[in-house]
């Protein structure tokens, strides 16, 4: 099992340093937040993009994906009833793959709840066919360059669009690619109702990736989750992806957050 963290726990930091500090902490990739380079990836440079690849190999780390994908990325919507906003977010996805392909990575993970909520008066089926169109060039295009997109079904608290992995998995299936998986994460796997190594075993082989932290938007240990039967359950089905530490409460701050994350997951994968 390879460990990684995401980049906008260091976002007071330079790229630099943080990478550094990832590599030097003992975790395996870094996964970027494209807000954390640009608002738009249309917006980073070749040269810049080609920089942050450069310094993840000078490090030694792979750049294991993107995610927060929307983040800032203004007008964008995978479900809005609008033509022209689809067709937006539909060539944004397709701008993603390349963005992730020319900095080395491999996954691209979709949240994005804001971006793909039902707006009034839309059918959950229709989204669905929007949704659907909306994402087939970027599983192209992604099928192409050896990355994968993965979709992530979240709480209802976040979206009323894809709330569990059976759903999610269902959706991803509308277009049958090798380049289109679902993601588990830890946090949002707590509102779906059933024990979360029942929801990884149900869900291989669908899930290409999986997010690590807590019910309470911390990092894996710093809460209540459990994780020796979730890694047991990883084991079993024969993930070898990535478990990548993503939270959402920075208090304790990026250095504590990713060494007491890295010693706990390496202590319950061990």
């Amino acid at each position: 099992m390879k460990f990684g963290i995401c980049n906008e726990i260091f976002k007071e930091w330079s790229f630099d340093k943080a990478f550094e500090f990832v590599k030097q902490t003992g975790y395996d990739g870094i996964e970027i937040a494209p807000f954390t380079c640009a608002k738009y990836v249309t917006e980073v440079s070749s040269d810049r993009r080609a920089q942050i690849k450069d310094l993840a190999a000078k490090n030694e780390l792979e750049i294991n994906g993107i995610h927060w994908v929307l983040v800032e990325a203004e007008g964008m919507h995978m479900t809005h009833p609008d033509a022209g906003i689809r067709s937006k977010t539909q060539q944004y996805f397709r701008d993603l793959v390349q963005f992730c392909s020319d900095l080395g990575g491999k996954s691209i993970v979709v949240g994005s709840p804001k971006q793909r909520n039902l707006e009034p008066g839309v059918e959950l089926a229709q989204a669905a066919d929007w949704a659907t169109e909306v994402f087939r060039p970027a599983v192209a295009d992604a099928e192409d360059k050896g990355v994968t997109i993965c979709f992530e079904p979240l709480a209802p608290s976040e979206t009323n669009f894809m709330n569990t992995a059976a759903e999610a998995i269902e959706f991803i299936h509308r277009i049958p690619s090798p380049a289109f998986k679902i993601i588990l994460d830890v946090k949002a796997m707590c509102s779906m109702g059933k024990p979360i190594p029942d929801i990884i075993r149900e869900s291989w082989p669908e899930f290409a990736y999986f997010h690590a932290n807590d019910a309470n938007l911390k990092g894996p240990g710093f809460g209540e989750v459990d994780f020796v039967p979730i890694a047991a359950a990883l084991k079993e089905v024969g993930y070898q992806g990535y478990v990548s530490v993503e939270v959402f409460k920075f208090e304790e701050g990026p250095e504590a957050i990713a060494t007491q994350s890295l010693d706990y997951l390496k202590k319950t994968f061990a």
